[in-house]
């Protein structure tokens, strides 16, 4: 039965973990990214390590971009303060006073950054962007963990979270009892 309940948990993350994946490229980072807002203050994504990023590259001309764009902005406001943050990337060549008119008019609560240097249109320190929105998710630990092309919603972000942190939780059960050589269910027996 335990098992069964295991294999059914487990399918489930995969395929939360598909949905979110399911078009992007995930790239192990080979350095810190590094943004710069649109007021030209730098910041670095390991100065947010110990919280989710959500890295969402966005353009104004993209449909997607602007359908989305409330979800991020309410779950923004559920994590700011708690588990995680959206960084919004503007992956576009236009004026940065068109941005900021822009993230004005569409009420965006999250931090409007750049990536250092010129946009290719194909690339980004993440790896290939293959269409916007694009949308990364990197774990507290730093470790980028999922990537999607195309648009996310609040509840897709926070499912995804909550199965990936289950998922280590299991992983971390499973490498302490291969070290101790214990499993927590003979513990519970012994102490019966």
């Amino acid at each position: 039965m335990k098992s069964s309940v295991f294999n059914m948990f487990m399918f489930t993350v995969l395929l939360s973990l598909c949905a979110l994946s399911a078009t992007a490229y995930s790239a192990e980072l080979k350095e810190d990214v590094k943004f710069i807002d649109l007021d030209g203050n730098e910041s670095m994504l390991s100065d947010y390590k110990g919280k989710w990023v959500i890295v969402n590259l966005w353009a104004t001309w993209c449909p997607p971009c602007l359908v989305e764009i409330p979800d991020l902005i309410m779950f923004h406001e559920e994590h700011k303060d708690k588990n995680a943050i959206v960084i919004g990337v503007n992956y576009e060549d236009i004026a940065i006073s068109k941005v900021k008119r822009f993230a004005k008019e569409q009420m965006i609560n999250f931090p409007i950054v750049r990536f250092e240097g010129k946009m290719d249109g194909i690339n980004s320190p993440f790896g290939r962007v293959y269409g916007l929105p694009a949308t990364y998710m990197v774990a507290p630990d730093g470790q980028v963990v999922a990537a999607r092309t195309g648009m996310v919603d609040q509840k897709m972000l926070e499912n995804f979270m909550n199965k990936y942190t289950e998922m280590n939780a299991v992983e971390e059960v499973k490498s302490t009892e291969k070290i101790t050589g214990k499993h927590a269910d003979k513990g519970k027996k012994e102490e019966e």
